[in-house]
This record gives C-alpha cells, structure tokens and sequence, in this order.
C-alpha cells in the first residue's frame, strides 16, 4: 500500500516572525480556519493542476511586467500564488479609518504648500525640504484644482511588524500601479476556487473600475454634457502597460497616447475617425516631467503640447493633479503624522516606520555609523531600486553608500529593519514562509472610498524583503472578510 501523501501545510514552520495564518504556537488564526481546511483536503497533485490552469491563463491573456535592463528579456508573467491573504473585518475597519485619514491630510497639505504654505511657516514641515523635493511643482502655485483634490488615486504600501502592528512604509500618489493585478488574482482565485468566496464570506472587488470612473467623472468640469474620459499612457513600452489597457477596457474609455490628443483654444482633443472630440477627464500615467514639452521637459514626445495652460484654464481634469509627487518623497513621507494633527486634529491611527533624515548632521551621523543594521532608500526611487538593506549588504555596498549619502545627503532617508510579516507560500512543491506587503487602493472623489483587499506583494526569494516585481517578488489575491472569522 503506498504511504498516504502528507498534507499541503504539514510541514509548514512559522518561524520567529508574525505569520499572517498561524499564531506564534503554531495554531491556524480563526479567520483562516476555512481555507486551512479546504488546502488541507487537497492532494498535491490536484493543486499543482489548479496552479497551473492559473499560470496559463495569465499567459494566455498576457498578464505580465517589465523588468529594465535584464539580459534575459524585459517581459515577464507576473508571479502569482494561489494561497490568499485574508484580513478580517475589524481589522480591515482599522485599516480604512487609517488610510482615509491619511488620504484627507496628504491632500490638504498639498492645497497648502501650493498657496499659504501655513504648514511651513508655522515650524512644521521645513520649506528647504519641500521646495528641494525632486517633483515639487512651483509653475502649480496658486492653481485651485478642480473639486480641491490633489490626489484622486492613491497606493500606501503597508507592512506588519514582529508583533502585528500596522504600519504605513510609503505613499503612492502620482501614478500608483498594481490594481490590474488585484483584480486579475480576483479573478483567477474564483476560477480556480469557485466555491470559496461565499462560504467563506469574502467581500468583492470588482466594483473598483466603476468607481474609478465614477471619480473622474467627478472631477470633469461642468459643462453640462456627459464627461468624456480618457487614459493617457506612455505607451506599449512602458511597464505598467497591461494595467493601462486593462483599466481602460473595464471602464469602458478610450487609451490614448500624447500624439492622439491635440489642444486648441485652450481646450483637449482626441483625434477619431469621426474627427476632433473633446476631452474633460485624462487619468494620466505619464509623470509630471513628460506631460507638456511647453512646460516641463522640453524634449519629451509623450505629452501634449500646451495640456497645461488648458487644464489651468479650467477645461480639462487631470488625475492625479500636477505636482501631487511632493507627497511620494520618502524626506516628506516622514512628516505626515504631524501634517495630520496639523490639519485634522487627530492622532494617526496608522503609523509611520521610524525615519531618520541623512539631510539633518545627527540624523546623518547615526545612519552613517549603523549602515549595517538600517534599510537606506532613495527620497525618490520605487521598484526596490536605490535602496540598501543593511544587514543583507556587504562592506563594499555600504561604503558606497556611505559616499552616495555624503555627497547628496537629502536624497537619503533610513529606517530600522522591520522583521515583516509572512506567509504560507508555495515554493518548489512545498509552502514556506515569505515576507509580504500591502497595497490598498484609495479613491478620492465626491468621498473617499478603498477597495476592501489590495495587492499583498510577496517577496519570493528566501529570506528578501524586497516584494517588487521588478526585485523578483509576486503577489496573492487579498481577502478581505465580512466577520471576523
């Protein structure tokens, strides 16, 4: 008789760290009870078949990213793992109040730095760190942005600690990408688990496109007609192009590029076949510097020529704003605990990471001397790019660190090594613990509202805490629960 084949997670060590599914005893958390058994009562050989419908779907549909200067080819399938994250209610709750209040201040804080500045000239955020930020707009001084918002789309990066405290680990508020994929996991999940969701009262997201566009059809002017909405991306080179078409198809406009739009009188054209139609709403993925060759980078062919003075003049919207970028700088990220009882009167109820800035000499003397035990970023880098890990780093990275750091100190800010939470994850036929991240999703229009889920990012080599795609990482389908259990 041949031996019984061992269950999938038997063999599964939560290790000293925070496992989202296991109790530090090594007990199932309630709110993964479920699907604990559910795994439990698959044989291997049934899950690696679920596994593999899953990958070729994404094949087939071309689901992938971009990985610049890579030998091997820049185009990959996005890694995607089939055991979920599942986050319950009450905690969820927490997670919303937190990232709305958040949300709330981020965007009035740049109405602020963009006219009276009150923020600075009481003491709070220092104006050398504002105007020296690398996406600091002074041509948007004095602009009043339609509806008043700044950041109608936003992505806050949230990590675990050892014990399980929340914390926010940055902000993405010019052109945040990844949503394609939480709604494409969505989607294989209930393909490959079509009985799952109910039983265990999994809240939906598939509404996010509509709501989507339900905001930026908020923000078009009002000129007494429907809003016509476009999507402008770079191009089918850049990165993030799947999700650009992706969107566009689910909400149901036109994606355009800067050559397909024309300005006349002040005023936004796409070019169509039936000729010139006007254009109210651009959700932009193209960064501030390439938009307007008559504004900001005199050589760029990505943008349009003179979309600037018509957004000024009122006749066109743009998500997010111009100059929304201030508030991605990792120096600024520091302050917005303070920017919201500056403005809101009320304590953070989600937490920054402790932040050392290089630009300030004892901050700087106390990074330099512990480079080994820090993780050093870039103020503007993303994609795990610009970053050192400390304890992951040799002597070599460190010193030229220590140099890159010296030379252009406010480029440089650190932070302790969280040991981030883990999860199951299914690695080489076995599932192993790997450390994991959070992006929501947040929408700012006539209310904020925040897909209940995000894309939980998965840093699939062992032992990394880098869950970029682009550094090798992958993501899971995050399941947010109506209960607690």
């Amino acid at each position: 008789m041949l031996p019984l084949p061992m269950p999938l997670l038997d063999s599964y060590q939560p290790d000293d760290f925070f496992d989202e599914m296991f109790s530090a005893h090594g007990q199932v958390r309630p709110h993964y009870g479920p699907l604990f058994k559910r795994f439990q009562d698959l044989d291997r050989e049934e899950f690696d078949q679920r596994r593999s419908a899953v990958d070729a779907a994404f094949l087939r549909q071309g689901i992938t990213f971009t990985v610049y200067n890579d030998q091997q080819g820049t185009e990959r399938i996005f890694p995607f793992d089939l055991m979920p994250r599942i986050i319950p209610a009450k905690e969820w709750s927490m997670i919303e109040a937190g990232l709305t209040q958040r949300m709330l201040a981020l965007n009035l804080f740049l109405k602020d730095i963009y006219s009276d500045q009150r923020i600075i000239k009481e003491g709070i955020v220092p104006l050398e760190d504002v105007v020296t930020a690398k996406h600091f707009r002074p041509e948007m001084m004095g602009f009043k942005v339609p509806r008043d918002i700044y950041i109608h789309i936003c992505g806050s990066d949230l990590v675990r600690d050892r014990e399980g405290t929340y914390f926010v680990l940055e902000d993405n508020g010019r052109c945040p990408s990844g949503v394609s994929y939480l709604l494409e996991n969505r989607m294989a999940m209930k393909r490959a688990f079509p009985s799952l969701f109910g039983s265990a009262g999994v809240r939906p997201v598939d509404h996010y496109t509509q709501d989507l566009l339900t905001v930026l059809q908020y923000i078009a002017p009002q000129n007494g007609r429907v809003p016509t909405v476009v999507l402008l991306t770079p191009g089918i080179y850049n990165s993030a192009y799947f999700e650009h078409s992706f969107l566009a198809r689910q909400m149901g406009i036109q994606i355009v590029e800067g050559q397909d739009l024309v300005v006349e009188n002040r005023k936004v054209y796409m070019r169509t076949t039936q000729g010139l139609e006007q254009v109210d709403t651009i959700y932009r993925r193209i960064d501030d510097d390439f938009i307007d060759p008559l504004v900001f980078r005199k050589d760029s062919a990505l943008g349009v020529p003179g979309l600037i003075d018509a957004y000024r003049a009122g006749n066109v919207s743009l998500a997010n704003a111009i100059g929304t970028g201030v508030a991605d700088d990792k120096v600024i990220y520091k302050y917005v605990p303070d920017m919201i009882r500056f403005y809101l009167s009320e304590e953070p109820v989600l937490a920054n990471v402790p932040t050392y800035l290089a630009s300030n000499p004892k901050e700087c003397e106390y990074i330099i001397t512990h480079l080994k035990e820090l993780v050093v970023k870039a103020a503007n880098e993303s994609g795990g790019y610009g970053m050192l890990v400390g304890p992951a780093s040799t002597a070599t990275q460190r010193a030229e660190f220590k140099e890159k750091i010296l030379e252009n100190p406010r480029n440089f800010i650190a932070q302790p090594t969280l040991s981030l939470s883990r999860h199951p994850s299914y690695i080489d036929g076995q599932f192993e613990g790997r450390h994991i991240d959070l992006r929501p999703y947040i929408l700012y229009g006539q209310k904020i509202s925040i897909v209940p889920g995000g894309l939980t990012r998965v840093a699939l080599r062992k032992g990394s805490l880098v869950v970029n795609s682009s550094q090798g990482g992958g993501s899971k389908d995050t399941w947010v629960l109506y209960g607690d259990s």
